[in-house]
């Protein structure tokens, strides 16, 4: 089974790491999605996501476990 992949690296500047965290707007652009879509991915839990202060982030990781969990849905669907 393949892992599914998300490009994070045009979010980072040149010469900066790779985000760990990302904005739900962010996390949306990965997933060629809405923010309002993206939001309710998290409102229901499907997509990772924890508050730091008031401030809503994503996991950097967690828009390809989405996809990976999606595909093996389709998959067996």
């Amino acid at each position: 089974m393949s892992i599914a992949t998300v490009d994070i690296a045009p979010l980072a500047d040149a010469g900066e790491p790779a985000p760990v965290l990302l904005t739900v707007e962010e996390a949306a652009r990965c997933l060629r999605i809405g923010r309002t879509t993206c939001y309710a991915l998290i409102r229901t839990g499907q997509l990772e996501s924890l508050t730091i202060g008031g401030l809503r982030r994503v996991p950097a990781d967690a828009p390809a476990a989405y996809l990976a969990r999606r595909r093996a849905e389709q998959r067996a669907a």
